[in-house]
């Protein structure tokens, strides 16, 4: 009705509001199981936008870290006269073979720690080594103990699986 009444008010002040929420889970499997309601829902699922994570838009590693990259030697410039910074061939490969469980957010973080630990103009792979987190949460290739459902693609399970191995025969 574009009207609120405020705890114990008694005029009502119209108001003109967007909502824009954003999850990670499947919020349609989270309303048959109980876990979120269903009327609220269908209230916030108006226009659905799906990202696919990271790891899925391999092309848009290489953007990011360039764009991180700039933005870092830009902002380091104007506090201290800092270096200017690139990556070596082998850092940059090793952050686009990483699988990125924690999306644009633990990139940005990667990117800052080797910015910060490199020593001299060149962040190389052991640098980017040193800065990459494990995943507390979960051992990084679960094979089997994937959920299966909606999302699971055997192609893309095995892509991965073939992609770490030959990223620790490479290392």
């Amino acid at each position: 009705q574009k009207k609120v009444r405020r705890i114990g008010g008694k005029a009502e002040i119209p108001i003109d509001v967007r909502v824009i929420a954003a999850t990670n889970r499947d919020l349609l499997e989270e309303v048959r199981a109980g876990r979120f309601r269903e009327d609220l829902y269908f209230r916030l699922a108006v226009l659905v936008l799906k990202v696919p994570p990271l790891r899925d838009r391999e092309g848009d590693v290489g953007l990011l870290l360039q764009k991180f990259l700039d933005k870092l030697n830009q902002d380091m410039k104007a506090q201290s006269g800092g270096v200017h910074k690139n990556f070596s061939a082998g850092a940059k490969n090793l952050l686009q073979r990483h699988t990125w469980p924690g999306n644009v957010r633990e990139l940005e973080a990667t990117l800052l720690r080797a910015y910060v630990w490199s020593k001299g103009p060149t962040i190389d792979e052991n640098d980017v080594r040193e800065a990459l987190v494990q995943n507390p949460s979960k051992p990084e290739h679960d094979v089997l103990g994937r959920q299966l459902g909606d999302g699971f693609r055997l192609e893309e399970l095995l892509a991965d699986v073939a992609r770490h191995y030959l990223g620790r025969a490479m290392s």
